[in-house]
This record gives C-alpha cells, structure tokens and sequence, in this order.
C-alpha cells in the first residue's frame, strides 16, 4: 500500500467518523468540512513523511544522492550512440537509465530532460544528483558532489567521473530532479508537528499523540466499504466510530516521526 493510498484511507475514515458521530446533522456544509479538514490532514502528513516536494518527481524516498549512488554504477560503460543499457550509453540514455533503476520515469531525450523538476541558479548551488546540461541542449551530467560530473562523454570514451569542467556561462540549465537528502529529513522535522495539529482539529480524534510513522498503515487497506457504515443504526454508529478511532490510533501511534 502506498502512501498516497494509505492517506486516502484516512481521509475516508475522518469523513466517515464525522457521519457517524452527527447521523442527523450531516449536510453539505458538513461534508465539504469534513473533507477539507481530511485533506488538510492529509497534506499534512504526507509534508511530515517527506512526500511533498514541489517540483520534484518521484515519492520523496528517492534522494540525489541515491541518484550518484546509482550512476557510479555505470562508471566505465563505453559511450554508444542511442544506448540505454550497460552494454553502452549515451549522455541522456545514462540519464534515463539511472532514474528508472530507482523507479522514476524520465524522457529520453536531453530535450525533455532538461524541462524536469525546478531549475537551480548556477553551479555553486547544484546538488548531488542535479541535472546540468550544456551545449545549447546537446550534452546532459550528473551533479555528483565536490565540483564532480559523471556523464557518457562521446564516442570513444566511457561513462566517467570527472571535475566539473563547465562554469555557468556554457550552462544552459542546472535541473533539480528529485529532493536532497536534507530536504527530506527537514520536511519529517518541521511537518510532524503540523500533521499533528491537524490530526487535533480532527473530529473525534484529539486525544491521538505520538504520531510516528507509516508502518502501521498496511492496515487501512481493508477498509474499502466505509462508504456504507453511514446508514447503520445509533448504538451500532457508536460502536463502529470507536472501532474506526481505535484503528487510527494503532496506525498512528508509535512511530519514528
């Protein structure tokens, strides 16, 4: 189950806890309520698993250092014209083919490359795992780190590691592709709290605390037919809220947040 899915749960369940706990009351007013505060809380907690990261692709666990990791691994593949496997790659097919190894999608061509994630101002602020390309479009890196590139040069040559021999003047954009490391572990820092107080002003739910990761969250997988609890009876209304509740509880609680 994803976290995107996981999430979706959780708004169902709130949406639903609020049917349940005001069977009479419920109205479109209510509903549009109930279902901003769920999406409210569920922006917030997907910030505080470091899921959010505007412009950036991927599901967040993907760093740019796990981009150069992966890269490294190409190191030594002869440049071939069209290639995208470790038999022989060319710049934008190495590009293409470490993005995919770490389960991101990119397109083929430099051209399209270099439209990804948000753009960054010059060299001195690249990131391990930014995308640097030059020759009026023709020639795309790596960002490695330590005014490094790694890149399939041309023909003749070998994917390879190598200074940074390009200063911003012959750099046609700098691509920010996936989130820094640091970002991700500031997001979980400064987004706990904010999915905390939204979890708060839940309805029904103040009294969960501690909320510590997603682990738990395979759970909420079973819960497809939530639709239907609205209609149940009053004391039967009562008994499934405090399960729902208890369940939140379980999956919320005791995490490395």
């Amino acid at each position: 189950m994803t976290v995107t899915d996981a999430l979706s749960r959780i708004a169902q369940i709130q949406s639903t806890l609020v049917q349940l706990d005001n069977p009479a009351k419920v109205s479109t007013a209510t509903a549009s309520t109930s279902s901003t505060s769920a999406t409210d809380f569920a922006g917030a907690l997907a910030g505080a698993v470091g899921t959010t990261d505007a412009g950036t692709l991927g599901d967040g666990t993907v760093t740019g250092d796990d981009v150069v990791a992966d890269a490294k691994k190409y190191l030594g593949v002869p440049y071939v014209f069209g290639g995208t496997t470790s038999s022989g790659l060319d710049c934008s097919g190495l590009v293409q083919r470490v993005y995919k190894d770490l389960g991101i999608d990119v397109p083929r061509l430099v051209s399209g490359q270099a439209k990804l994630g948000t753009e960054v101002a010059s060299l001195a602020e690249a990131k391990p795992g930014d995308l640097i390309v030059t020759g009026g479009g023709e020639h795309i890196l790596i960002y490695a780190g330590d005014h490094k590139v790694i890149h399939a040069p041309r023909e003749g040559k070998n994917v390879s590691l190598v200074e940074a021999y390009m200063d911003d003047s012959e750099i046609d954009t700098i691509r920010r592709v996936v989130p820094q490391a640091s970002t991700v572990t500031a997001s979980v820092g400064s987004g706990s709290a904010s999915a905390l107080s939204a979890l708060s002003a839940m309805s029904g739910m103040s009294g969960l605390s501690g909320l510590s990761g997603m682990s738990g969250l395979s759970g909420l997988s079973g819960l497809s037919g939530l639709s239907g609890l609205s209609g149940s009876s009053s004391s039967a209304a009562a008994s499934q809220a405090a399960m729902l509740r208890g369940l939140l509880q379980s999956m919320l609680s005791g995490s490395s947040l």
